[in-house]
């Protein structure tokens, strides 16, 4: 019997110790396949990283890296999960470094933008002095035409350019004094190519209230936007009316037009872009040239202005731009001589007289042929007449066979160019072809 048992005692013992064996072999292999397994990871990680770091060599040398096809399946293993992750990781990161790689060159061409427009406006802003020192020259009423001509269609240059610096992000427009209200809705008036058929309305609020210097030609160039749209949009026979009125707010400014009912869904997608224009995606708009109102929604975003684009009862569209009351200052009314206050007139009023006086039998010489005479240019819709000077009488009387003396007279081209900026207004009207895209 004590042999038995010691026999099963000895059984026992070497199954123990073969149990113990197989368990730490176990535990080996285990061991093992977690090295292993945790190396593959190590590998795997390692080159995420490195491919991250060439995608960014690649980006930094102008390449452009390719990123692995999510849907492509992964190879099949026992660390599928963690290489799923990994493989994850790796995409998301180059797509990062893509994206910030376009955002920074966005960034630079942005810049390039500013920069160009800047000196563009400069360029202008000569030609626009080297013009009025061209119309201090002479006092020819045709070659004044002709001048002013110039004079528009160069000032519609600079508002394209100003355009391209809104989008860059910065406005190249100010002034140190504030700007009276009925002298921001001639201006922008005289920034479009249709500006005989638009009317202004500013009643006693146009002379009473202004803007600051740094508001106030912004939005000039805000409604000169909107007054383009509404004249491109509509019938060439009717009118564009700009109204301002004081509301609680602060000031509404109206531009109404009498075209073809908008889809309420454009108007909608309009009022977006109007509202929140970082928020939308333009880049339709921006490759159809559609810039107008992407324009006015930026200048609308900086200064906390509202524009609304809504239905009139004619079942065209009334812009509806409101200035906050926080922008507004106050300015002593300046009368307005011979209009009374509030009544609708034509955004070119009559230039006023110059005070230049002409030399001793100096005629008055005609305008060009089709130039309204002062009576006419009164009349809403229609371009101002070239000033003219009246024969003055005095002591001394050239033979009739004498030819009038003609001296220039710079004083008069001066005057003139006067009422003309008053007046937000050129006196002739540019040719069709000259459309600027909206």
């Amino acid at each position: 019997m004590t042999g038995l048992v010691c026999g099963l005692g000895g059984v026992a013992a070497i199954a123990a110790r073969q149990t113990r064996t197989f368990a730490q072999a176990v535990q080996t292999a285990t061991e093992e396949a977690q090295a292993a397994a945790l190396a593959r990871v190590a590998e795997a990680a390692a080159a995420v990283e490195k491919s991250v770091q060439w995608s960014a060599d690649e980006l930094c040398r102008g390449g452009r890296p390719t990123l692995q096809d999510p849907q492509t399946p992964p190879p099949a293993g026992a660390n599928d999960g963690i290489n799923n992750t990994l493989g994850a990781l790796q995409v998301q990161a180059i797509t990062s470094l893509i994206r910030v790689h376009d955002e920074s060159q966005s960034v630079v061409l942005l810049e390039v933008l500013r920069r160009l427009a800047m000196r563009e406006h400069a360029l202008v802003g000569k030609a626009l002095q080297a013009l009025s020192r061209l119309e201090m020259l002479t006092d020819d009423p045709e070659l004044l035409a002709k001048i002013f001509e110039i004079d528009h269609l160069v000032t519609r240059m600079r508002r394209q350019v100003e355009s391209t610096a809104v989008l860059g992000g910065q406005s190249l427009r100010s002034t140190r004094q504030p700007v009276p209200v009925t002298t921001t809705l001639r201006g922008a008036v005289s920034e479009v190519v249709q500006y005989p058929r638009v009317a202004v309305a500013a009643g006693s609020v146009g002379a009473e209230l202004g803007l600051p210097g740094h508001v106030g030609p912004d939005l000039t160039h805000l409604l000169a936007e909107l007054i383009e749209n509404a004249c491109e949009s509509s019938d060439p026979a009717t009118k564009v009316m700009v109204r301002a009125q004081r509301v609680a707010n602060g000031l509404a400014v109206e531009v109404e037009d009498r075209a073809m009912p908008m889809h309420p869904q454009t108007r909608t997608q309009m009022n977006r872009l109007l509202k929140a224009p970082s928020e939308v995606d333009v880049s339709g708009q921006v490759r159809a040239g559609q810039l107008g109102l992407l324009v006015a929604a930026k200048i609308a975003e900086s200064h906390g202005f509202s524009v609304v684009l809504q239905e009139n009862t004619t079942g065209g569209t009334t812009a509806l731009v409101v200035i906050p009351g926080r922008l507004l200052v106050a300015i002593p009314p300046v009368e307005d001589a011979g209009m009374p206050a509030g009544q609708p007139r034509s955004a070119l009023p009559p230039v006023r007289q110059t005070t230049a006086a002409p030399s001793p039998g100096q005629a008055t010489r005609p305008g060009p042929p089709g130039t309204p005479s002062p009576a006419a240019a009164g009349h809403p819709g229609a371009a101002p007449a070239l000033p003219t000077r009246t024969r003055q009488a005095g002591a001394f009387r050239p033979p009739r066979e004498q030819a009038p003396v003609a001296a220039p007279t710079p004083g008069l081209a001066a005057a003139f160019r006067s009422g003309i900026q008053a007046g937000g207004t050129t006196p002739s009207r540019p040719a069709p072809d000259e459309h600027p895209n909206p």
